[in-house]
């Protein structure tokens, strides 16, 4: 069976006109095949770091982590040294970029970060019409949640330096900060509801095959 390419030219953010190159297998469908976009979500504490890589490994895909994107350009650039820099909208911008330009490249993969509905919407949209978009939420209790996040932090001093935590600092005080509310991204788009209070409910091997669907 033979394949060829199909160029389609699609509209992003900011009118940037770009040419996504579509491998189209030929046969009795001709379905262009499209990679898929496996988002891991969660509040904090949730477990959506280490599920997102656990997923990578089931699916054969790389994970891309918000957090990860974060530490690495600060790890060059040190710009949290610097109060007039925002490492955060950086790594904002510089994960979905990523995503993008794999996408694009008909990389399937997985997505992680803990961000609200309100950052995730806007720059999921765009990507339906270069790929299959799939939510995974990691749910849990917010105090739970909480508990877990305190006790990363507080095992981990190193991390502060990549990631500065009122919540950990309030903690080394003696202090609790109020839970934020999480509003996790609600798109239409196959999603599932994973609750990781303990382990994983629906068991692993059902959310790995939800990502790979």
């Amino acid at each position: 069976m033979g394949h060829d390419h199909r160029i389609v030219k699609s509209y992003f953010p900011g009118g940037a006109c770009q040419w996504i190159v579509y491998l189209r297998q030929m046969g009795e469908t001709g379905q262009i095949l499209l990679p898929s976009v496996i988002v891991v979500t969660g509040r904090p504490g949730s477990g959506k770091t280490t599920l997102a890589h656990l997923l990578a490994k089931a699916v054969w895909c790389p994970a891309i982590c918000r957090d990860e994107i974060k530490e690495g350009l600060v790890n060059t650039t040190g710009e949290l040294a610097d109060p007039t820099a925002d490492p955060a909208r950086r790594a904002y911008e510089i994960f979905f970029d990523t995503l993008q330009l794999l996408l694009s490249r008909s990389v399937t993969l997985v997505a992680e970060a803990a961000f609200q509905h309100k950052l995730w919407a806007p720059k999921l949209e765009p990507l339906r019409d270069i790929a299959r978009i799939r939510i995974i939420h990691c749910h849990i209790d917010p105090q739970l949640a909480r508990s877990r996040h305190i006790e990363r932090g507080l095992a981990d001093p190193a991390r502060e330096r990549f990631h500065p935590d009122a919540v950990i600092q309030a903690a080394r005080e003696g202090r609790a900060l109020p839970i934020d509310e999480y509003d996790p991204p609600h798109l239409d788009v196959p999603t599932l509801m994973v609750d990781t209070s303990a382990g994983y409910q629906p068991a692993f091997d059902e959310i790995a095959l939800f990502a790979g669907g």
